[in-house]
């Protein structure tokens, strides 16, 4: 008989450390300026670009040319956030999703799936990169300036942990994409 240790240890509880929404058009210009007007539309925050960091010439890129943006959310900018994009990919997310550490991501084809999105023709339709970075208490400690120290084996996340927290916490169901 194997009983589950309910965790009653605030230091070990889960949660959300930051989400990164990354859109790459692989232009610059026009694409570029409506990708940053779509981001900033939803996440009420106003993007960066991030730039190409070779020359791919079949592609006409050059290097150090703006091609995509993003923005970092965090706290209840963050979760309000992932709740809409969760919805936007039906509350599934594949279990190959997850790394090592316990952060997942997820992609959205089409910007116009999340809920309360309204398609402009002026804009178009762009996809998105999500990333989740899920943390515990004290995650932090390594980068302090002055007396950091690192995150003990035993306090690190693994996949597994994740994938509860995600299906209990956001309802999400984890699995294959066959499923």
């Amino acid at each position: 008989m194997t009983t589950e240790i309910v965790e009653t240890n605030p230091m070990r509880a889960l949660r959300i450390g930051k989400v990164v929404v990354n859109m790459s058009v692989g232009a610059s210009g026009d694409p570029l300026d409506h990708a940053m007007t779509i981001m900033e539309q939803l996440t009420q925050q106003k993007p960066c670009q991030r730039v190409a960091k070779q020359t791919i010439r079949s592609w006409e890129i050059r290097r150090r040319e703006p091609i995509a943006c993003m923005v970092t959310l965090r706290r209840d900018k963050a979760e309000v956030f992932l709740e809409k994009a969760l919805q936007a990919v039906g509350r599934k997310i594949n279990s190959k999703s997850f790394d090592k550490f316990g952060n997942f991501a997820f992609g959205i084809r089409e910007h116009i799936d999340i809920p309360g999105v309204k398609y402009d023709p002026q804009l178009g339709i762009t996809g998105m990169d999500v990333l989740v970075t899920v943390e515990r208490s004290g995650y932090s400690i390594d980068k302090k300036k002055r007396g950091s120290s690192k995150v003990g084996h035993k306090h690190l996340i693994t996949p597994e942990e994740t994938k509860k927290f995600v299906s209990s916490k956001l309802g999400v169901k984890v699995g294959s994409i066959n499923e």
